[in-house]
Order: structure tokens, then C-alpha cells, then sequence
């Protein structure tokens, strides 16, 4: 059985609610479930959340409710850790009906840069090559390079975050944001794992050790996870790029609609 797991909390410091904010007319953990829904390799569908409002949206999609403890949902709590959970519970459920987990799907309810068809590709993948641990998405972000990366120091100024010999001779170095190839981030979209990767995730590579460390990258292009803001013209760019128009209705009308007035206070509050 093929499994997908999505992760959502409560609580956000840095951007609240934007698991629910509105994007297209929807809310944005819509998305990733909307993803899970369409991939036809997908048996059943968790969402794994202390928030009532996302576990009425992930019903919408049809999906299974993981209460997420107290100690998981914390701000100082791991994705790594509730993925486990989440994936324990699961196994346990398929278990007593005498199945068995073949694949998990992880989500992320602030990243909605996923498609149905990009998972069945990465079950394939899995199924293909019984010896890689996971299959991710990833963009390519070469003007992030390592080689750019910079830190402030103590003294008030910036330093390399990296030291530029790690690359090479630095006489050889140069402003190019291509000087170092392609620069991969795993963006967050979706994760393909095996059980054995959450069983034994302390073997995996950091820092998102639930993809073991044979990890098949699944290439799309500006794969992100909402943190900020500014980020949601972004998204809704790829989405749109992706086939995905606005879901219009009645202001006021629907919970999208408070969630949109209440954003939209909150930008011209400068909060």
C-alpha cells in the first residue's frame, strides 16, 4: 500500500496561518492534497495536524485524520519526528488490516509545488530501482550557490558561511552564479520514501534525514515551501504555469473567504 502523509500545525511565528491562506481561491494546503488525490498510485491519504480548521480541509480531500501530539507541534519540534509518528500510526492501521506499507509520500501543507503526475513518476522511479531510498523534488537555484552564501561576523561584517577553499583554489573562483554547476535544493514538494528511511532515520542524510541516503532527485523548476509572504505570488505563478486557475466564490461565503479578508487586514496592518 502506498501512503501519503501530510504535515500541518497550528502554529507559525514567522507567516501565521499560512497553511490556510488563500491562494487561487483555495486554501494552500489544498494543493499538496489536491496532488495526493490525483496520483493514482496513492491508496489512502493522512493528514497529520493539531489544527481543526486543517483537518476539515483534508477531509474535504478525503483524507484520514493523525492528531498530532502536543510535543510534535511545538515550534521547537522536528518535521523528522512527525513524520515518524505519523508514519507509525499509519503502519500499525495497515498492519491490522493485514497489509503492508510499500511506499510513503510526504507532504508539507505550505508546499503546494506538486503535481499528481510528478509522484507517479517517482513511485516508478522507486518501483524501477528497488536499491534508491526516496525520489524528491528539486529546483534548481544556481544563484543560491554555497559559493555565494555569506554570514554576518562577529565583527559586524560578512564573511564566506563556507570557506572558499572547500571549493577549490580560490585564485580560480569567480561571481558567476553558474562558475559551480548546477546548485540542487530539495524543494520540499514531495518526499518518496521507503519505510525502512522513517524506521531508521537516524542513518539518513541531514538535514532531511527521512530521505535516506540514496535519493533520486525528481527535477521541476521553482519548487518551494511557504515561509514568507512574499513568497505566494511565487506559488501561485507556478501553479498557474501548472494548469491551475482562480477558484472564484462569493466573498464571505466559505472559510477561504474570512481567511482572505483576515490576510488582507493583516497586509495593510503591516503585520
Amino acid at each position: 500500500m502506498i501512503c501519503a502523509l501530510l504535515l500541518g500545525r497550528e502554529g507559525s511565528a514567522g507567516f501565521p496561518g499560512k497553511n490556510l491562506v488563500p491562494v487561487l481561491g483555495r486554501p494552500l494546503a489544498a494543493y499538496p492534497l489536491m496532488a495526493a488525490r490525483d496520483a493514482k498510485v496513492v491508496d489512502r491519504i493522512y493528514v497529520s495536524t493539531d489544527s481543526a480548521k486543517l483537518k476539515a480541509i483534508a477531509q474535504d480531500y478525503g483524507a484520514r485524520i493523525i492528531d498530532r501530539p502536543p510535543h510534535l507541534a511545538t515550534s521547537q519540534a522536528l518535521g523528522e519526528d512527525a513524520y515518524v509518528h505519523g508514519y507509525q500510526v499509519i503502519r500499525d492501521e495497515v498492519r491490522r488490516n493485514k497489509g503492508a506499507v510499500e511506499l510513503m509520500v510526504l507532504l508539507f501543507a505550505n508546499a503546494a509545488t506538486v503535481t499528481g503526475e510528478t509522484i507517479e513518476e517517482g513511485v516508478r522511479i522507486l518501483r524501477d530501482h528497488p536499491d534508491f531510498d526516496s525520489a524528491v523534488t528539486v529546483s534548481r537555484y544556481n544563484m543560491w550557490s554555497p559559493l555565494r552564501a555569506r554570514r554576518i561576523g562577529e565583527n559586524g561584517l560578512l564573511h564566506p558561511f563556507v570557506p572558499l577553499d572547500v571549493f577549490g583554489n580560490p585564485a580560480t573562483l569567480n561571481c558567476d552564479r553558474d562558475s559551480q554547476g548546477d546548485v540542487w535544493f530539495a524543494d520540499m514538494g514531495v518526499s518518496i520514501v521507503r519505510p525502512h528511511c522513517l524506521e531508521e532515520i537516524e542513518a539518513g542524510l541531514l538535514p532531511q534525514r527521512w530521505m535516506g541516503r540514496r535519493i533520486y532527485p525528481l527535477k521541476q523548476w521553482g519548487g518551494c515551501d511557504v515561509d514568507y509572504e512574499w513568497q505566494i505570488p511565487l506559488v501561485e505563478f507556478w501553479l498557474k504555469a501548472h494548469g491551475h486557475g482562480e477558484e472564484t466564490r462569493k466573498a464571505g461565503s466559505t472559510a477561504g473567504g474570512k481567511l482572505r479578508r483576515v490576510h488582507s487586514r493583516r497586509r495593510r496592518n503591516g503585520a
